[in-house]
Parts: structure tokens; sequence; C-alpha cells
């Protein structure tokens, strides 16, 4: 991996970072560089892969967050190429669909569950 590739992904967790601490997890931290894990600490319950590459394949994403998840919320944040830190709120996140329905069910979206079926 050329030093670019690496400074570029380092600089992406640090943005991921700074963004979550100014939009409601103020402890988020970006971990550096060699760290097994969470790419970002300080959020509890929260597993942050952080990506910033051309070519990225979402299945293997998607595999790295559930080998990890455990009781954990495991989400992939994809910072595209020619896509800058001013339009971070533009990066795509992923999760898997049952963790995603389970957020939107908690959050009053859909009906409601009939326990008697």
């Amino acid at each position: 991996m050329s030093q670019h590739r690496k400074h570029r992904g380092y600089a992406t967790q640090r943005i991921v970072a700074n963004y979550l601490a100014e939009h409601g997890f103020p402890y988020a931290e970006s971990t550096g560089a060699g760290r097994q894990g969470s790419d970002v600490t300080g959020c509890p319950g929260i597993d942050w892969e952080i990506k910033a590459r051309r070519g990225l394949v979402i299945s293997e994403l998607m595999k790295q967050l559930s080998e990890r998840q455990g009781h954990l919320l495991g989400v992939g944040v994809i910072r595209p190429d020619g896509m800058g830190e001013a339009s971070i709120e533009d990066w795509p996140a992923v999760l898997r669909l049952a963790d995603l329905v389970e957020l939107l069910r908690g959050n009053g979206y859909g009906e409601p569950n009939d326990e008697a079926k």
C-alpha cells in the first residue's frame, strides 16, 4: 500500500471521529494505525470500520464487521473517491439489513409487533 493511501486512510478515520464528536459522540477518537478492532473508539456499542480506498468490495467489509460484531452495532463508513471532508455528510454508511430494521423499528417505523402470532 502506498504512503499516500495510508495517509488518506488515517486522515479519513480522524475526519469521521471528529464528525462523530461534533454530532453526539463527544468521546469519539480515531485509533490510528496498527490496532485491531474498531477504527473509532469512544462510541459504546458501535464498531466503526472506516474505508477510504478504491475498489472496495462490500461483501468483504460486511464479513469484517460480522466477524467482529458480538453485541456491537457494526457500521462501515466509506469515503468515495472525489469526496473530501466538506462532503462527509454525503459519505455512505453501511450496516447489516437486520440491524437497520431493528434501528428503524426502535424508532417507530413499520407496524407494531403482533406478539400473538
